[in-house]
């Protein structure tokens, strides 16, 4: 199997400013207009995530572990692409499958099929694609005829069915599972982490952070 990295972070960091009062951001705004700096005294900088750098190789399962607060879900966001850094780089090489905050890529509105579908288009999925995936998707899920109800009426526990059931629709190259496997019951737990393995088995990376060290040693 080829070992090359498919992730590589280089003195990684995210950092957000938090204004002391809605009017400091709109005058930064202001200031930022005419090419001037906002006054420090207007706000804090506050470090998510810290310089970091590490490789991750293809085949590896690495488990995160970390307080509340430790950055580790901004982390997550950072090598799937949904935040940039402030600083450093994260190189990253294949489809990413990422299962992130609860149902963050689901429209309320509209019912389970459809955001399967939804979902598909995000991963780079055509329509006849998704037509050949869509009964196991169903079927991995197992929430019976709330599939063709809204996403609002889900529970936490149907929310996180479908939502791994989309994310192990397709071989990614890179997974990653923030938890959220603690929000299912024990049986369908113990198929998620069946699905994970066949997809390591297959060669893919596994990015992993739970609270539960027994789930992380377990993969």
């Amino acid at each position: 199997m080829n070992r090359d990295p498919v992730i590589t972070a280089r003195d990684l960091a995210k950092t957000y400013r938090i204004w002391h009062h809605p009017s400091a951001r709109a005058k930064a705004l202001l200031s930022r207009t005419l090419g001037l700096k906002p006054a420090a005294a207007d706000y804090r900088d506050f470090h998510a995530l810290h310089p970091l750098s590490f490789e991750i190789r293809r085949g590896e399962a690495v488990g995160i572990i970390g307080r509340n607060g430790s950055g580790k879900s901004t982390l997550l966001q950072l090598i799937a692409g949904i935040l940039q850094p402030t600083a450093g780089s994260i190189r990253t090489h294949g489809r990413i499958s990422a299962l992130l905050e609860l149902g963050s890529g689901f429209n309320p509105e509209f019912t389970g099929r459809e955001n399967v579908y939804l979902n598909g288009s995000i991963l780079g999925l055509g329509t006849r694609e998704m037509d050949a995936r869509i009964d196991g998707i169903i079927a991995f899920a197992d929430i019976g005829d709330f599939i063709d109800e809204p996403v609002k009426t889900y529970s936490s526990g149907m929310m996180m069915r479908l939502a791994f059931a989309v994310a192990v629709s397709v071989q990614p190259d890179i997974l990653i599972v923030d938890e959220e496997l603690s929000v299912g019951d024990v049986f369908f737990t113990q198929k998620c982490f069946a699905r994970i393995r066949e997809i390591l088995a297959a060669g893919a990376t596994l990015i992993f952070v739970s609270h539960d060290m027994a789930a992380v040693q377990n993969l």
